[in-house]
């Protein structure tokens, strides 16, 4: 009788655990009426806000003191101490306490951050010889702003040896409050879900709560970057793993780098939008075709063939609806003749059962010893965008066409490897010692390849040769969508003049400061505004430029407006057959930018998923392609930039496509 009492407890237990993972509620689900996130914190009483004030001020006194030191050292742990700043200003600025509990955390973090600065005044840092938890930051190429990341550091480090140790990333769950202070104080306290023996955790912020996906994802590998100049971490052994929105993040990880880890552990998060959507936020799907295209960006379940090169370990709860995650993609496993390792926890809801975390614990420990397979034998690789074109020795450096499934298998045989391609143009193999020296493309052409060094080929009208694309093309970084300029260093131009339209200037003034805004709430930075007649040839050398306005407000735009694809004049927004008046239209697109190919321009945009799209993390999904004319009549909405009147892709060579051109 004991025994049953004790499994009705259980159950009861598990059934309570649900409801986090059972949606928002259809309250999310509807657009006209969209919560703020993050929420609006609480009023900070007047002491604390004289005290949290103070408390900045003498920080950032500190801080100056160590910007005017020429002391390498300094500088390169200069953000350890920024990230506490930076937390604390941010939450008084914008009301981002979210509870009264919070404002006595973020005064001990500025007693924390001074402290830090004090040491490093004097020459010292001993945080960066701490074990165990630890928070420390890194200054992000986007848009120069400290980042903050958090270290399980193991006891047995040994910070003057040379052994390399094994890391995890550890990517957080859905936390619309996770603000900086929030993050900084758990990350100061706890050790968090894992902790393996000898093992560096990696706990990147991921720009707040966007599953790593866009700039959180960048978020990811800046952090990575940081850890590896400050500790001695084995690149052969590195591994991706989260739970819940934290395992979509490791999902995507997995499939778009899957030759960067010697493991992956996703576990009860989203591996894909729109089935995910209907099961979980019961939500009715109405995506335009180009919205549907770019799901194919972060949708893992297409990538699915590139996990036969990583060991992977999925985890659901046999009763948590996010199970619904694992199961597609071992449908998808199925469909390329492979099976997915699913570790599933009896009568769990969404949480990690203890026996199924010594059971993938011992997986991951087992599959570390070997680490990655770096010169495997052979490969097979899908994407749909050459932002991931990478799998070993292969790079594919063309596409016949964005967003369709692009594939390439190759495997030695008879003496020489053999290459099966599909809508890719342009590959270059570098394969290990060992392999065959000699490639065929499918039943056609032969090639020797070079003893020594990588070989590339391009496809022709007469089948494959050696050779590399030429001219204007897209090509990895500089692909596309609008989205993917934000993944790098972006300035915001802002225009000196009015556009030649009011409606039109009213749409871009208002356009632009809610870029400003989002920026800082979603992506958590700032970002870089310039007027057009501040850009210097080092921002156009070393940024993408987001030009707001027309070519008759913005400098930088008249300088480019008759190299751009796509023709806007005082008579007409012109795209190739399509003629839109300009006193009612505005363009939005992204491109090279004339003035240096190797950059991108971006007009009239930043990440184009809104508000409505906040709610979910499966929504937060590139929501426009390269190119959109947008009415300005109808008002922009927690959706959409106004109503977009049309909308595509540019061809491989950065114009309208031929349909559209005529």
């Amino acid at each position: 009788m004991a025994d049953r009492k004790a499994w009705l407890l259980g159950f009861a237990l598990v059934l309570g655990s649900m409801a986090p993972a059972l949606g928002d509620g259809p309250s999310d689900n509807v657009a006209d009426n969209v919560r703020r996130v993050p929420k609006i914190g609480v009023e900070v009483p007047e002491a604390d806000r004289v005290e949290l004030e103070q408390g900045l001020a003498k920080l950032g006194q500190q801080i100056a003191s160590l910007q005017q030191s020429a002391d390498p050292q300094t500088k390169k742990l200069l953000p350890d101490v920024l990230i506490y700043h930076r937390a604390v200003e941010q939450a008084l600025k914008f009301r981002e306490f979210f509870d009264v509990k919070e404002i006595p955390v973020a005064k001990n973090l500025l007693t924390q951050g001074q402290q830090r600065a004090e040491q490093l005044l004097a020459g010292k840092a001993p945080w960066t010889q701490q074990t165990g938890v630890v928070v420390r930051g890194y200054i992000s190429k986007i848009d120069r702003t400290v980042q903050p990341y958090g270290l399980v550091i193991p006891t047995n480090y040994d910070f003057s040896g040379q052994k390399p140790y094994r890391l995890d990333f550890w990517f957080h769950g859905r936390g619309e409050t996770l603000s900086e202070v929030n993050f900084l104080n758990d990350r100061s306290k706890n050790v968090g879900a894992i902790s393996p023996a000898d093992t560096i955790v990696l706990h990147p912020y991921g720009r707040y709560c966007n599953a790593n996906k866009f700039a959180g994802e960048v978020d990811s590998f800046e952090a990575l970057a940081a850890v590896q100049q400050q500790y001695r971490v084995d690149a052969d052994r590195i591994a991706v793993r989260g739970f819940s929105m934290g395992g979509a993040a490791a999902w995507q990880f997995a499939v778009h780098y899957p030759d960067r880890w010697f493991a992956a552990n996703p576990g009860a998060g989203f591996s894909e939008t729109p089935d995910f959507l209907k099961v979980f936020q019961n939500e009715t799907l109405t995506p335009t075709w180009y919205e549907q295209k770019l799901w194919r960006m972060y949708d893992c379940p297409g990538y699915a063939a590139n996990l036969a090169h990583l060991p992977t370990v999925a985890y659901s709860g046999d009763m948590d609806k996010q199970k619904q995650a694992a199961d597609v993609m071992a449908a998808a496993f199925e469909r390329e003749g492979m099976k997915l390792l699913h570790i599933i926890g009896p009568m769990t809801a969404h949480s990690i059962h203890p026996e199924s975390r010594k059971e993938i614990e011992a997986k991951l420990t087992e599959w570390a010893v070997k680490g990655i397979d770096r010169t495997p034998s052979s490969i097979q690789f899908v994407t749909y965008s050459l932002s991931y074109n990478t799998m070993h020795w292969l790079t594919v450096n063309g596409l016949k066409e964005h967003w369709e499934e692009a594939s390439v298998v190759v495997k030695p045989a008879g003496g020489s490897l053999n290459i099966s391609a599909n809508n890719v143009s342009a590959l270059t193999l570098a394969p290990p010692k060992g392999s065959p020296r000699k490639v065929t493309f499918g039943s056609g052409s032969a090639f020797d390849l070079p003893a020594t060094g990588p070989a590339s080929f391009v496809l022709g009208p007469e089948g494959w040769k050696p050779g590399t694309l030429t001219g204007l093309r897209k090509k990895h970084g500089l692909q596309g969508p609008i989205d993917d300029a934000f993944l790098d260093s972006f300035i915001f131009v802002k225009p000196s003049g009015t556009c030649r339209s009011e409606a039109v200037d009213k749409w871009v003034k208002s356009e632009m400061d809610h870029a400003v805004t989002h920026w800082r709430q979603q992506m958590r930075g700032d970002a870089v505004v310039k007027s057009d007649s501040e850009i210097t040839e080092a921002d156009i050398a070393g940024s993408n430029l987001v030009l707001w306005g027309d070519s008759q407000s913005n400098k930088i735009l008249a300088k480019i407006a008759e190299k751009l694809p796509i023709q806007w004049t005082a008579t007409s927004v012109q795209a190739g057959k399509q003629s839109f008046d300009p006193a009612q239209h505005a363009l939005i697109a992204i491109c090279p930018n004339p003035l240096n190919p190797e950059k991108y321009v971006v007009l009239n945009s930043s990440f184009t998923y809104r508000e409505y799209d906040y709610l979910n993390n499966a929504r937060q999904t590139a929501k426009l392609p390269d190119w959109v004319i947008v009415d300005v009549r109808t008002p922009p909405n927690s959706r959409f930039p106004g109503k977009v009147v049309a909308a595509d892709f540019f061809d491989e060579r950065w114009q309208l496509k031929p349909e559209k051109a005529k």
